[in-house]
Parts: structure tokens; sequence; C-alpha cells
């Protein structure tokens, strides 16, 4: 079992201010894997007063774009020698397959940190522009010190997001990981340490939900910058706004794959599998309303449900695995709630249920609901587990009004043989991401979302925006 009993603050393994302690269980197998401590207001406290020092009188900001880019640099070198041990990590504390670990959950945090180190060697500080009397300077400085709060589902992602542009622009961080994926994190720490980022540049403190809002409010945290759930981010933008605090939220999604009918369904359905059902289909941006016109809808549903029973379900450190156990027993429980809720309102299932597909383990059997309407809860809020709705439209503007017809606007994908109409429709669905035929994250290009899938964008270089101040200096003479 890996135990941590210190946090990791101002560059040093500190002792806890508290005694409590949280379990990081298995979903596979339902045994304890990892203990660390439980963190509270206090060691957030000295963790902010860290990253405040840091910030304020240490080296971190006053370097250069360039030379914070080496150290970055030298965190991605490390980063990609150990990208295995990273994976297998994650796997272990949160039940993603281990493929999707080694396609995603550590290649593609190596991959912005790659990003941000090249993009930081000729990044300009300062800009000239012409002024009405005289010569202007604009001036791009660090926002100051980042509260990093971040989910369970794909940790490091989800961290490197916040962290990579960050350090970049010459903040310090307090990293709040989610409870049941803390272990990424002290790996995470290690590695910082190793490469050379400065004491009390990146703080580690894994704790709860009140915990976590006490760092959100804390008076020296100058931005918030959150993924998790809707609700949560409601909650976080009201605490930021009181405080006119910096604030970028990656919320919720209910994405729609919209399946037009000159489609060649095996080769979609190859694709849509990693897209509706990536990490056992606890992702945001996943492809969980599938649209079929009403032409081809007996013919799309049995694909889907082809699709979803030739996905092993099973030990996710098995590379034969597809998918894998769900994160924790109450994810397992909510995500049974939704297959009857979707029972309830009249929608049929056609592979997967209730019948659970092992004793131990938070495993739900992968399903697919067909004859459901958009108006339904299954189609309207995001289940975050293997369920998918099959739902039926007339034309293909009615197709549009239907992914467009959602609370959320992250992401979203289009099936078709010619790639050009695909991208017609691409430009009328209000997401922030889509997909023509395929459906990928770049590190070069921006992700968010519209609507109730948050505010802000990461990634690519409107990521280091968020992270950066804008000052403007006009002079005479």
């Amino acid at each position: 079992m890996r135990r941590h009993d210190k946090l990791f603050i101002g560059g040093e393994w500190v002792a806890p201010a508290g005694t409590g302690t949280i379990d990081v269980v298995s979903p596979h197998t339902e045994e304890v894997v990892g203990q660390v401590p439980d963190g509270t207001p206090q060691d957030v406290d000295r963790a902010v007063a860290a990253a405040r020092q840091a910030f304020d009188h240490g080296p971190w900001p006053r370097m250069t774009f360039a030379e914070r880019a080496e150290v970055i640099g030298r965190l991605a070198a490390i980063y990609n020698e150990r990208q295995g041990e990273m994976a297998g990590l994650i796997t272990e504390e949160m039940g993603s397959p281990i493929t999707f670990s080694n396609l995603a959950q550590a290649p593609q945090p190596l991959g912005m940190l790659q990003f941000y180190a090249e993009l930081g060697r000729t990044f300009a500080q300062e800009e000239e522009r012409p002024g009405l009397f005289g010569p202007l300077t604009v001036r791009r400085e660090p926002v100051g010190v980042v509260a990093a709060v971040v989910p369970w589902n794909v940790p490091q992602f989800v961290t490197m997001t916040k962290l990579a542009p960050a350090l970049l622009a010459g903040c310090t961080v307090v990293l709040k990981p989610a409870p049941e994926t803390p272990l990424d994190a002290y790996l995470l720490a290690e590695w910082t340490a190793e490469a050379g980022v400065p004491a009390g540049v990146l703080n580690i403190v894994p704790a709860g939900r009140e915990t976590g809002e006490h760092l959100i409010s804390h008076a020296g945290v100058d931005k918030v910058a959150f993924t998790g759930s809707t609700a949560a981010g409601r909650r976080i933008a009201a605490i930021c706004g009181e405080q006119l605090k910096r604030v970028s939220l990656e919320l919720g999604g209910k994405s729609a794959a919209i399946i037009l009918d000159d489609a060649d369904l095996a080769a979609s359905m190859g694709f849509l599998s990693m897209a509706s059902l990536m990490n056992n289909g606890q992702a945001c941006v996943a492809q969980t309303r599938i649209l079929a016109s009403r032409n081809r809808y007996d013919e799309v549903v049995d694909a889907v449900a082809n699709m979803v029973t030739s996905q092993p379900v099973g030990d996710p450190a098995d590379p034969a695995t597809g998918i894998g156990p769900l994160v924790a027993k109450r994810q397992q429980e909510r995500v049974e709630s939704y297959v009857r809720i979707g029972m309830d309102e009249g929608a049929k299932i056609v592979v997967g249920g209730l019948e659970r597909p092992y004793d131990r383990g938070w495993y739900v059997s992968p399903t697919v609901f067909a004859g459901v309407s958009n108006d339904m809860r299954i189609a309207r809020e995001e289940i975050f587990g293997p369920v998918l709705a099959v739902i039926p439209y007339d034309d293909e503007a009615d197709a549009v009004r239907i992914a467009n017809d959602s609370d959320y606007g992250l992401a979203g994908t289009v099936w078709t043989a010619d790639a050009d109409h695909g991208m017609e429709v691409a430009r009328q669905v209000r997401t922030g991401t889509y997909g023509v035929n395929c459906f990928m994250l770049e590190t070069n290009a921006p992700f968010g979302g519209y609507k109730a899938s948050g505010i802000g964008r990461e990634l690519g270089p409107e990521g280091l925006n968020g992270y950066l101040e804008y000052k403007t200096i006009a002079r005479l003479g």
C-alpha cells in the first residue's frame, strides 16, 4: 500500500495540522491501496502562505518566460521517462482501463508540458504599440497565486491544464486533488522538485469539499481554476464573484453525436466507442447522446449495441479490458439510479441494465437505451458512466436543434461520408470542442464550454491567457 503521512508545502514534506487521513480504495478490489493526510483549513493557510511568499518574493515570477520554459522542459523530460508509472498509478487509484491510461491519462499531461515549454521559449513578455501621443508598452504579468481544484476522473490531465500554463505565466499554485485520487499528485510533486521548480511554486493539499471551499475563498488566492460538476461550479463562481477573484470553470457536458444517413456505421462505431465510452464513461466530453435519423434508427441502435457489447468489462489493469469499474460505490449507485430513471421514463434497454457484471468492485453493466426523447432526464442530465441514449431525429436541421437543446455545450461530433459537409454541421452546434468523424482534445487548441459547461478556455495559447494580467504603459519622451 502507498502510504503518505506528509503534505507538500513550500518545497518540503511537512506534517499536517490534523490527524485525519484519506483512504484511497481500488474500484476493482474495494481494498485500500493508499493513504494520505486529510488536509485541514490550517494546512490550506500554510500552503497559501508558501505560495504567496514564493510569488511576492521568490524568483519564479521574476524569471523570463524562456527561463521558466527551461524548467518546464526538464519536468517534461522526467514525465516522459516515467509516464508508464503515472499511467499505472491512475489505473490503480481510480479504475481507468490501462489502455486508456497509457493513451491519455499520462501522455496528454506530458503533451501539455511539452507544448507550454515550447511556447515559452519565444513568448514575449512585452509588446510595443503606437499610441496617440507616444509609444505604448503592453506587458504580460502573472495573475498571482492560483488555487487549482481538480476532479478524480482524469486527475493528471486536469491538473496539467491548469499547472502547465500557470507555471509558464509565473504563477504559484496550491493544488487540491480529489480525495479519490491524491496519489498521482504526490508523484507529480516529486518530479517537480527533481526538475528544479522553486520552493513554494507548487503546493499540494488533498482534502474534501469544506477544506476546498476554504481554499477557494482564501484572501491570499488571486485566481481559482476549477474542473468538476456544474453545481459545484455555480457555488465557486458565486464565491469568486463576491470577491471579484479571477476564475475559470470547466464543468459538465451532455454531448451529442450526430450520425448522418451517409455515415459508414462500421467505421464510425470504431471511433465512436472511444468518444462515448472513454474512461468507463466518466468523461465530461463523452458523446452520450447518439442522434440517428428515423430512416436508419433501428440500424444505428443495433450498431451502437454491438459496439458496447464488444467492449470487455473487467480488471482495469488487464490490457484487454475496454470498460472498467466506476470510481466509487456512490458513483455505481448514481449510474444505476439513472438506469432506473430511464426505465421509468419509458425508454427501452437494448443492452445492459441493472444486473452487475461482478459481485466485487464498483462495476455497472454498460447500457444502451432506445426510444429516447430529448426531454427525458437520461438525455438531459450528465450521468457520468457507460450509459448511452439513442435519440431519433427527422432531418439534419432537427438533429442540430436536438444537439443544441441542452443546458450544456462542451463537446460534440458528427459522423458522415462527406467531411466538408460535416464542417457545415459543426459550425451550427454550440459547443466548445467538436469533431468530424473523430473526437480529439489537442494541446495546441482551446478547450472549454458554452452555457453551463463553463467559463474560460484551457489548452493552447488561449489557455495561457487565463493566468496573465495585461498591463498597458504609456509614455512620452
